[in-house]
Order: structure tokens, then sequence, then C-alpha cells
């Protein structure tokens, strides 16, 4: 009788160990797909953020008018470029947005992935240059906001137009 219970516990152990290397591999396949997704999920918002940027922007009207907006930032970076009034967002990602080196427009965005070791960068760019003279802080300089717990109240602003083009400055209020 002895014998048997302890056969039972070994087979106990041995089914139990099978169980999680099965698990285990299951997890292995799974994961990376699983991140992927999330990425691409991550990615799809920010080109909402980008486009509500964008609304803002080009609805702001006459000058001295501002609107804030609030946005959450979970994953990337999102730079404000004064000096070459551009809009950026960049995150490292297991996605694959767009053929690699082929930038893609995405309602008037951007969007170019490139291969960066075992991941993916992929930037959504947004240029004003044509219309519009973006700053940062009243200055032509690159302000970033990455990754919050808390979601950004950003103002944006319009200041007038010099040099035919409309001044817009963009800024964090706390």
């Amino acid at each position: 009788m002895k014998f048997l219970k302890g056969q039972v516990w070994i087979e106990t152990v041995l089914y139990s160990l099978i169980a999680f290397a099965l698990i285990g591999m299951i997890l292995a396949f799974a994961k990376p797909k699983i991140e992927e997704y999330q990425d691409k999920g991550v990615i799809e918002q920010s080109i909402k953020v980008l486009e509500e940027i964008d609304y803002t922007i080009n609805n702001i009207g006459t000058p001295g008018n501002q609107r804030t907006i609030i946005i959450k930032i979970g994953k990337g970076n999102l730079d404000i470029n004064g000096k070459n009034d551009t809009l950026l967002f960049n995150i490292e990602s297991r996605y694959v947005y767009s053929e690699y080196g082929q930038e893609i427009n995405v309602g008037g965005i951007g969007a170019l992935t490139e291969k960066k070791g075992r991941t993916n960068k992929v930037t959504l760019s947004k240029n004003y240059s044509a219309n519009y003279n973006i700053t940062y802080k009243n200055r032509d300089e690159t302000g970033r906001l990455g990754r919050s717990a808390t979601p950004y109240k950003i103002l944006i602003s319009n200041k007038g137009e010099s040099s035919d083009r409309t001044n817009i400055n963009i800024e964090i209020i706390n």
C-alpha cells in the first residue's frame, strides 16, 4: 500500500511539471503576440491624439483664441518640435505598422516603421511648416511629453500671424 501511495505523489508531481511546461510553451508563443496587439492599439490611439491636436490647431480661429485638450500617453513620446514646426510621436513596438522604411499617410499623419534590433521604431508625424509656425512655450524649441500616469493638459494658442504663417503656441499646463 505504501508503494502505491508514493507512486501517486510521483505521478502528481510529473503531471504538474508537464502542465507547467505546456503553459510555459503556450505563453512563450502567446506573449509576444499579445504585446504586438497592445502596441497596435497604442499606435492607433496615438494617431487619434495627433488628429485631435491637428483638429484643434486647424480650427482655433482668430488670434488670441486658445483651447485646452487633455491627452494621456501610456507608451512612447510626443515631441513638439518648434524648430521644424512638426509634431512627432515615437514608440518602440513589436508591431510592424507599415513596411520598413516606407512612410504612409494615415489621415494626414505620416507613419514610418524602422527596424531597431528586435523591436521596431514607429514614428507618427505631422508637419505644419507650410501654414503654421509651431512654438513650444513661446519659443522655437522642442518639448517632449513622455509616459505619464496622469493625463497632460495641453494649451494650444493662436498668437497671430507673421511671415504669412499663423503662430501656434503649445504648452503644458498643470
